[in-house]
């Protein structure tokens, strides 16, 4: 059995943020969506700016990382960012702030008939589906008609991999486990490079691997919360029941292999026997992700070949036309506050690292707005 203390092998794990948990408890919005389905007949500047203000507050509140990150998105794909991330946030908090699935699914149908809606150029009275439309329509008159088509086809596969997952059950593998970072974390970067638009192979082989490290992060920093009991939530009468079982999502083929128990972590929690081995092994799956996408980003800079293929190239969206050197210079240069998302997933890691690999015992940071800054300036994930 490796042991969490063999921190070498883990390539020197990380970085670290100003307020590390994506809280999933809801902020009590002030401007609550409507689930009528009845769209806008005509979006004003003044609906865009409150949904403006909506998100960039719901981020603030609920997923500060988000909120420090979206300063460096070109100010021509911000309200994309925005609108994507509050609605990520949306749909992560689903499973706590509903009290059965059938609502939760609901919820997600809503979601679903939200996008189609606007992209229809019919915005649900909605903050998150006006903001949507917003940069939809930004995106159109800067690049065309057709510049926007791939931004619904990952939206919905962000909302269709959510609820496939909303019951927080275990993953299956370490493998599986990727596969749902890369419909997720990866697929949010994905929208935010289209958005501007940015279509590059490179950018996006670069973002798969960040994506996969960020989505595999957030199972690890969600350990803690969700192994724990929920919260009952409270209605007009009471209680109304609890929204969730404890759940650990560490895949099962990494548990089985340390021998870390389901059953342990929630009576024992950091003490359960074998859990720090078991984050080991995925942390060091995340920070390899990292490692590799440093690795392409220092090739790329030096005009050289990345080393290893796209696996994802040809897939649906996936179609890129060729460009040379200098193309993927300027792509790299334009798009790299995107590539920023990787700073958090690595601030995360570092402390996890010093931690012993105890995700109950992870420390916050002040120095995240400090690293972004750095990385932006010495141009270095």
């Amino acid at each position: 059995m490796i042991s969490p203390r063999a921190a070498g092998c883990c390539h020197g794990l990380g970085r670290a943020p100003l307020r590390p948990r994506l809280r999933l408890q809801p902020q009590r919005p002030s401007w609550q969506p409507s689930l009528s389905g009845r769209g806008l007949a005509t979006v004003t500047d003044g609906d865009v700016e409150k949904a403006r203000q909506y998100c960039e507050n719901q981020l603030k509140h609920g997923d500060y990382e988000a909120f420090l990150l979206r300063q460096f998105v070109p100010p021509s794909s911000r309200d994309a960012y925005n609108a994507l991330r509050t609605l990520n946030l949306e749909l992560a908090r689903l499973p706590e702030t509903v009290s059965n699935p059938t609502i939760a699914r609901m919820r997600m149908s809503f979601w679903r008939e939200t996008v189609n809606s606007v992209f229809a150029g019919n915005p649900p009275r909605e903050p998150i589906s006006i903001l949507l439309h917003q940069a939809i329509q930004d995106l159109k008159a800067r690049a065309g008609p057709n510049s926007a088509s791939s931004l619904k086809f990952w939206l919905l596969r962000l909302i269709n991999t959510r609820e496939q997952h909303m019951e927080n059950r275990p993953f299956v593998s370490l493998n599986s486990l990727e596969d749902y970072a890369e419909n997720t974390y990866a697929t949010l970067m994905y929208v935010t490079l289209a958005s501007m638009p940015l279509r590059s192979v490179h950018m996006d082989h670069l973002a798969s691997h960040i994506g996969k490290a960020c989505g595999i992060v957030a199972t690890l920093r969600g350990i803690p919360v969700l192994a724990a009991p929920s919260q009952p939530i409270q209605g007009p009468a009471g209680s109304v029941g609890n929204t969730r079982h404890p759940a650990l999502l560490l895949p099962l083929d990494v548990m089985a292999e340390v021998g870390v128990r389901e059953e342990d972590v929630f009576r024992h929690g950091p003490n359960a026997e074998g859990l720090q081995d078991s984050v080991f092994k995925v942390a060091t799956r995340a920070n390899d992700h990292l490692i590799t996408a440093r690795e392409m980003l220092k090739n790329l800079k030096a005009g050289e070949e990345v080393g290893h293929d796209y696996e994802h190239e040809g897939e649906q969206e996936h179609i890129y036309s060729s460009g040379g050197v200098d193309a993927t210079q300027a792509d790299i240069k334009r798009g790299f506050g995107v590539l920023l998302e990787a700073v958090p997933a690595a601030d995360y890691l570092e402390r996890l690292e010093k931690a012993d690999f105890d995700p109950f015992k992870v420390k916050a940071s002040w120095k995240l707005p400090w690293r972004l800054w750095r990385a932006l300036k010495t141009q270095h994930i």
